[in-house]
């Protein structure tokens, strides 16, 4: 046998006894290493489906914690729906939008998504030239995630920025105030901030009213609220702060003021204080602009204060009409000396008294009625007390701590004692419209409604008195320059020497004057004031001069809108014609 044939015959034995055989012996061995090899593939699969299920876990476990965990805060941007959450338009009685939400859009950037700070800067500079460079500089270099560069952009600037393709910059939709009278109306209505807050006038008052919680909470939305409807009209407001504005220009004054109020509602009509400002632009008033000096500018309103002390007198029944008073000598008094202005040196009678001004008169009837009850008449009337009504901007008055017969007796013509103009306006209002003391309101107020809250402060004949008072004035007296034909006005005059470093000034006025139209049924109060006025018509400095054709102006052209019908004649049936 060749070595080749027997190497052929080993292999061949050595492939039998390894498995070839088929004795039964060998089939068990069979069988148990299919069962091993099954029962490997089965922990395979089940290494395989819990290696799955801990990863999906694991997955799934991470996506509920980002779900839970809180956003980042930016204190300088505010959720998307609070940018977006609307504000009530503000309109007057007669349906005119004085303040309404338009969309706009503000800019901003993810400083970690930007390529090129200077880069970005020097683009954005072409588009927003009065752009902070160093500012904005530092905000895209900033380690935050988000920063605002500009708020509140034109279409235009949105456009043009678009169209830069700057990597990192973006818009966010918000809302922005929109007051389509500008100036008119800035004191009243007030204005927002950037973030489209209230904070100032009746602006204000209505995030005051639960709108700035509902905010905090997120509560608000953008969807359209119900219209507030305030009481002013605006084209009797225009008027008013057209001719206070003329007057301050005109008589080259520091300041100047008029409101126009229903003096059975208590409703304001019309007010305004000049300087002013634009809400729209809040910033490009300064301080000045800001200052309401109808509700929240104290002063001492000078010889207008007559009018209660002439009615307070009067309704304490110790005077009449008819009683007269020694004017011929000064009052000599604690180192002070009390002098008429325009003194007639004579026995002048409650209506003289009134007509002439007369200090020493009025000091007289303050005098007799007494210390006490001289200042629980004024604080009666609302005027030694803080003003209650919607518009937030109210100062609180003035007075001595103690008062002593001095002070009554300077109090009595109107110094010593510093209040609002529209709270004199108000207490003026009581002597006019029977004897009523009704708070002033910003707001739609009925008769009715009026006369639930009214607070009776004089007897209906001493209101009776103070009208035929306040006309005879004005024929007779320093109340001729406020007279419009046809309308019965009749007022008083106040021209009060200012304050400067504690002294008394004589060379700086504060000048004012209270009227009421038609002053045998008096329907509207007006009163107006001018601070520091250097001329007047025919070059009268005091309030006849200035402060009374203001209000000869607002009346004659507010007059016929507010619906009051003109008299002539004695018995007022005569009627102007024209040939």
């Amino acid at each position: 046998m060749s070595f080749l044939s027997r190497i052929m015959v080993v292999k061949s034995k050595a492939h039998f006894s390894a498995g070839g055989s088929n004795r039964p012996g060998d089939l068990n061995s069979f069988v148990g290493t299919r069962k091993k090899s099954g029962s490997q593939a089965r922990s395979r699969v089940a290494i395989m489906i819990v290696g799955f299920t801990t990863v999906y876990c694991i997955i799934g476990g991470r996506l509920v914690q980002y779900g839970l965990v809180q956003p980042d805060t930016v204190s300088s941007i505010g959720r998307a729906d609070n940018l977006m959450a609307s504000r009530p338009d503000i309109l007057d009685r007669n349906g005119e939008i004085l303040a309404t939400d338009i969309r706009t859009v503000s800019l901003y950037a993810e400083p970690n998504k930007i390529v090129d700070a200077d880069e970005a800067v020097e683009q954005l500079s072409t588009v927003l030239p009065n752009l902070n460079v160093a500012d904005i500089y530092n905000k895209l270099k900033s380690p935050s995630r988000f920063q605002w560069l500009r708020r509140q952009l034109t279409p235009k600037q949105q456009s043009e920025i678009l169209a830069l393709g700057i990597p990192g910059i973006g818009f966010r939709p918000e809302k922005r105030r929109f007051y389509p009278g500008g100036t008119t109306a800035a004191h009243v209505v007030g204005h927002v901030n950037v973030d489209n807050r209230g904070i100032a006038g009746m602006e204000r008052y209505i995030d005051n009213q639960g709108l700035a919680d509902l905010a905090a909470i997120g509560m608000t939305s953008d969807a359209k609220l119900e219209p507030v409807k305030l009481s002013i009209d605006l084209r009797v407001q225009n008027i008013v702060r057209d001719s206070v504005l003329q007057a301050m220009i005109e008589y080259q004054a520091i300041a100047a003021g008029a409101v126009v109020m229903d003096v059975h509602t208590g409703e304001i009509l019309g007010m305004a204080s000049v300087p002013d400002y634009d809400p729209n632009n809040p910033a490009g008033g300064a301080q000045d602009g800001w200052m309401n000096r109808m509700s929240n500018g104290t002063f001492e309103m000078g010889s207008t204060f007559k009018s209660f002390t002439t009615a307070m007198a009067l309704d304490s029944g110790k005077v009449t009409l008819k009683d007269t008073f020694d004017a011929r000598f000064p009052i000599r008094i604690g180192g002070f000396t009390i002098k008429d202005f325009h003194g007639k040196h004579r026995v002048l009678s409650v209506p003289e008294i009134f007509q002439y001004s007369s200090n020493i008169g009025t000091a007289k009837m303050a005098d007799l009625v007494g210390i006490d009850a001289h200042k629980e008449f004024l604080t009666r009337m609302g005027l030694l007390s803080k003003m209650q009504t919607e518009l937030p901007e109210v100062k609180m008055p003035s007075q001595p701590r103690v008062w002593k017969k001095i002070n009554s007796i300077t109090i009595s013509f109107g110094h010593g004692v510093s209040t609002t103009p529209l709270q004199t306006a108000v207490a003026g209002a009581a002597l006019m419209n029977g004897g009523k003391l009704i708070e002033p309101t910003f707001l739609p107020r009925t008769v009715e409604q009026a006369d639930a809250i009214a607070i009776r402060v004089i007897k209906k004949s001493t209101s009776d008195d103070m009208r035929y008072l306040f006309r005879y004035n004005a024929i007779y007296g320093s109340g001729k320059n406020a007279l419009v034909p046809g309308y019965n006005v009749g007022g008083k005059t106040g021209t009060a020497d200012k304050v400067v470093n504690g002294r008394y000034s004589h060379d700086l006025n504060f000048n004012a004057f209270l009227a009421g139209f038609p002053i045998d049924n008096p329907q509207y109060v007006v009163l107006s004031f001018i601070d520091a006025p250097k001329t007047g018509e025919k070059g009268i400095r005091t309030a006849a001069g200035n402060a009374a054709p203001i209000v000869r102006n607002i009346i004659s052209r507010s007059a016929p809108l507010l619906g009051v019908e003109p008299k002539f004649g004695q018995d007022g049936s005569a009627l102007l014609v024209s040939y």
